[in-house]
């Protein structure tokens, strides 16, 4: 595929971004969480109805593979979008902001869902160019429950792909412009759940308590310090304490303290490492204190690495569609978790973030993903299309070849 081969693509996702945005628009409309998001997958068949695709769906979620098979029978790709929403009340202004409040697509699983569509309706019209097989995967739960790990346990992504590719808006980069890297490209993410156990009593007279609440801030401290001082600096560690619960008034010393969070890793090694010592230190500083301590390390997912082959074809595509100035090699990881991590355990390939800024807005300082004011540019996603489309039919034709 050459320079005057993409403009195909790029002209494809130019007039297909229409439709993508009303698309859109509606899945954002009536967000949904968890694993069974049905409005939403029924909203993309709405789209694909028509289309020569094939259909696998499994008992653990509303998630579903459709399936484009070119007239040569191949190499395989998936190109995936997931299709969950976030529990936060949207406070956006849009005119199309969600209808339901405490759930909203705030980490732009609703333009991954018209992308991919809109990139399903492009390598439909051009099936004649494709030199394998494409798996479109409409995956929910990628909001902490695992969606992507459930489609693979119930063999919907059987047989395996050759490769595998996902896009991941975000306004934190310029608009349009692709980016990525290889290697560990989102950390692993585990959740804390602790217990802190003590002797309730009344706030005048401590000796005669054992009061869990310091206890927890000590535990909270000795956390940093435990990820300077025992986790190695250049692979790093992020314990978080998002949340602690205790007590019922200001004059009584509660009996119990809770505190939930998580630990954010790049390696088996560190992971490993920060599990012993959060297990350590909270048994040891419950013990001297005189409580007790329930500890529970919820397993999430796992690193999300991105091949080096995979990782360099990304950047040569997103040049030839969008110019040398279209792609982005990001210089480090970011801390933030990813279930696609699933599927790239099992398959080479890798997932990219997609820019979309919105206008006026400056990439650096604009609301994030997973906050109830994030606004996005619709617009890229016409480049989303585009990428998906020449990601595929590349691999399809050329494998790994530089």
């Amino acid at each position: 595929m050459d320079r005057q081969d993409s403009r195909l693509w790029v002209e494809m996702g130019e007039n297909l971004l229409g439709e993508a945005i009303q698309l859109r628009r509606t899945i954002h409309e009536e967000p949904e969480q968890g694993l069974f998001n049905p409005k939403t997958s029924a909203k993309a068949k709405a789209a694909l109805s028509g289309l020569p695709l094939e259909y696998r769906e499994g008992p653990s979620t509303s998630g579903f593979i459709a399936v484009l098979k070119g007239p040569a029978n191949g190499r395989t790709v998936l190109l995936r979008g997931d299709t969950d929403a976030l529990p936060l009340t949207e406070e956006t202004g849009l005119p199309f902001s969600s209808r339901h409040p405490g759930s909203m697509h705030a980490c732009g699983h609703d333009t991954h869902v018209a992308m991919l569509v809109g990139a399903a309706k492009a390598l439909c019209a051009h099936r004649d160019r494709l030199a394998g097989t494409v798996y479109f995967m409409f995956q929910p739960g990628e909001e902490g429950h695992h969606g992507a790990r459930e489609m693979l346990k119930d063999g919907i992504i059987n047989p395996l792909p050759d490769a595998a590719f996902a896009l991941h808006v975000t306004p934190n980069v310029p608009s349009g412009i692709l980016a990525g890297r290889a290697g560990p490209l989102l950390a692993a993410a585990d959740k804390i759940k602790l217990k802190i156990t003590g002797k309730g009593g009344h706030a005048s007279q401590p000796h005669n308590a054992v009061d869990p609440i310091p206890v927890a801030c000590e535990i909270v401290m000795a956390m940093q310090a435990l990820v300077t001082r025992r986790i190695e600096a250049f692979d790093p560690v992020i314990m978080t304490i998002a949340r602690i619960t205790a007590g019922t008034t200001n004059n009584i010393i509660p009996e119990v303290a809770e505190l939930e969070g998580t630990i954010r890793s790049f390696s088996k090694v560190s992971r490993a490492n920060a599990h012993e010592g959060l297990k350590r230190l909270v048994s040891h500083i419950a013990a001297a204190h005189l409580c007790e301590a329930e500890l529970e390390i919820e397993p999430g997912f796992p690193v999300t690495i991105c091949d080096e082959r995979a990782a360099r074809l990304g950047r040569k595509v997103a040049s030839e569609l969008f110019g040398e100035a279209g792609w982005m090699t990001m210089p480090a990881p970011i801390m933030g978790a990813e279930d696609f991590s699933y599927v790239l355990n099992e398959v080479p390939g890798a997932m990219y973030f997609l820019g979309a800024t919105p206008e006026g807005g400056d990439f650096r300082s604009c609301c994030a993903l997973h906050s109830n004011r994030v606004l996005l540019d619709e617009q890229a996603m016409a480049r989303g299309i585009a990428m998906h489309c020449a990601m595929a039919e590349r691999f399809l034709s050329d494998g790994w070849a530089e």
